[in-house]
């Protein structure tokens, strides 16, 4: 039984070596930022200015409504007071005909 799991946890150190060196190395609290080349700097640059110019894209359009459609935009009708006075009138009497 506790072979069994020795075993499991071997496999399951052996798989994640592999994964953890995929990672980039993180750069530590107090490390000094790596110098960047010319053509990353460029990149950013393009970056920014392609960012800034998609902003100029993007219409100005009025807060949008998307259940609009779905409810009513009239004000609701004032139906109880109306069936009320058009209902009849019923006895106080007590019996009710049959």
């Amino acid at each position: 039984m506790t072979a069994r799991i020795l075993l499991a946890a071997g496999v399951i150190a052996l798989m994640a070596g592999p994964a953890l060196a995929q990672q980039a190395p993180v750069q530590g609290y107090g490390e000094k930022d790596k110098d960047k080349t010319l053509v990353q700097e460029q990149a950013e640059k393009d970056a920014e200015r392609a960012y800034k110019r998609s902003l100029g894209n993007v219409p100005d359009k009025a807060p949008v409504d998307p259940w609009g459609s779905a409810r009513n935009t009239e004000a609701p009708k004032p139906v109880a007071k109306a069936a009320a006075k058009t209902a009849p009138a019923k006895s106080k009497s007590g019996s009710a005909p049959h």
